[in-house]
């Protein structure tokens, strides 16, 4: 018998892994140093331990320390790459591109620089959550300075084709930025080969502490530019003012590594874990899977249960297993998930789908309850008839 409550809702939040947490501790007390205090020995040792985490961010994505901006989570870096660019090119252009199913943070922050003056094209997508690369390609025009899109779904985790986003966005000149929350310590993510000028990450989503976060800003081939959303000290670069966040920052770095060293074990061990959940439940009657089983991230599994309600659904085995209807960012809404919408889902079936999304303490004892307790939930709300 697995400990209760099951948590299966690691795309919302994870936990902090315990060396992780080990790393922090010292930086609330005994190392409590502001980074930017150069003239003594507390200062000294916070600025290198915050060094030497931008070392490990960089390490695990492929990119110069010097290009990594420590934020205070995904959101943020959402905001000061979209904003940042807007006011940095206005001088070129005010035409972005980005996708319907992106993350709230970036298209609440879209929807904010369209009243500023921008144009932005939203694209749509297929049964799969997949874009069209020729109706993105046909998008670009002159005044185009932005391409933002994610590297991987948080509700689906249907991985955008990222090289070939980048070699188009390359081969126009136009800037490329990613929210690659969701994928960055899961999945290979290299910033160079993908051709990506910009990337969003955040600490909580890999184990680490939640409140911080980091943007890579590439420095070379193009240097990208950022007007900063922020103004005070000119700490990091000059883009992102304020004291850093030793703790969580030094947490973020011990995370990063722990991620890149255990990257590819851990992504076939909840890989096998997610087909054999996904499999077991596929065998119940009208159910499928929502997004791209053939590009999609490890931990990730989003099912639609048919003639069933899906309220009824959740309430039936949520007590006892932590899983999402929709996104953390989402969940408050009464409406159907408008990823899983414009994937063509309709509302009754979209309202019937749940996330389920693994992590590194998820175990097979996890799985097997899981599998008994949805089977048992979807079977007896069928026999009732409960199906409105």
């Amino acid at each position: 018998m697995p400990q209760l409550p099951i948590y299966l809702d690691n795309n919302a939040t994870t936990p902090v892994d315990p060396g992780v947490l080990e790393a922090m501790l010292p930086y609330f007390r005994e190392q409590f140093g502001n980074a930017a205090s150069r003239q003594h020995a507390f200062g000294w040792t916070a600025n290198e331990s915050v060094e030497i985490a931008r070392e490990q961010v960089a390490k695990l994505i492929g990119a110069d320390p010097a290009e990594i901006i420590f934020t205070a989570g995904a959101t943020e870096s959402d905001n000061l790459a979209l904003k940042g660019v807007f006011e940095s090119y206005a001088g070129k252009g005010n035409h972005l591109i980005t996708c319907v199913t992106e993350h709230k943070a970036v298209l609440d922050t879209c929807a904010h620089l369209e009243k500023l003056g921008a144009e932005i094209t939203y694209l749509g997508v297929d049964h799969r959550g997949q874009i069209d690369l020729a109706a993105l390609e046909a998008a670009i025009r002159p005044t185009t300075i932005l391409i933002a899109l994610m590297y991987a779904n948080n509700e689906t985790g249907t991985i955008f084709p990222v090289q070939a986003i980048g070699a188009i966005a390359k081969k126009h000149g136009v800037i490329f930025f990613s929210d690659a929350t969701q994928a960055v310590g899961k999945i290979p993510v290299q910033v160079l080969p993908d051709e990506i000028d910009l990337l969003a990450l955040s600490a909580h989503k890999i184990y680490g502490p939640k409140g911080v976060g980091a943007l890579y800003v590439r420095r070379r081939n193009p240097r990208v530019k950022l007007i900063a959303q922020m103004d005070g000290g000119g700490q990091e670069r000059g883009m992102r003012s304020g004291t850093l966040n030793v703790p969580g920052i030094v947490g973020l770095g011990k995370a990063a590594d722990c991620c890149r060293l255990e990257l590819e074990a851990e992504g076939q061990r909840l890989r096998k874990l997610r087909d054999r959940l996904e499999q077991s439940l596929l065998a119940l009657d009208d159910v499928m899977v929502n997004g791209d089983t053939s590009d999609r991230l490890p931990q990730v599994s989003n099912l639609s249960f048919g003639q069933v309600e899906g309220k009824s659904l959740l309430l039936g085995f949520t007590k006892n297993i932590a899983v999402a209807a929709g996104s953390a960012c989402t969940s408050a809404s009464l409406a159907p998930s408008y990823v899983l919408k414009a994937m063509g889902l309709s509302d009754e079936r979209a309202h019937a789908s749940i996330r389920f999304s693994l992590g590194r303490f998820t175990t097979e004892e996890d799985i097997d309850y899981t599998i008994q307790a949805v089977t048992e939930t979807v079977n007896n709300l069928r026999s009732l008839n409960l199906f409105v």
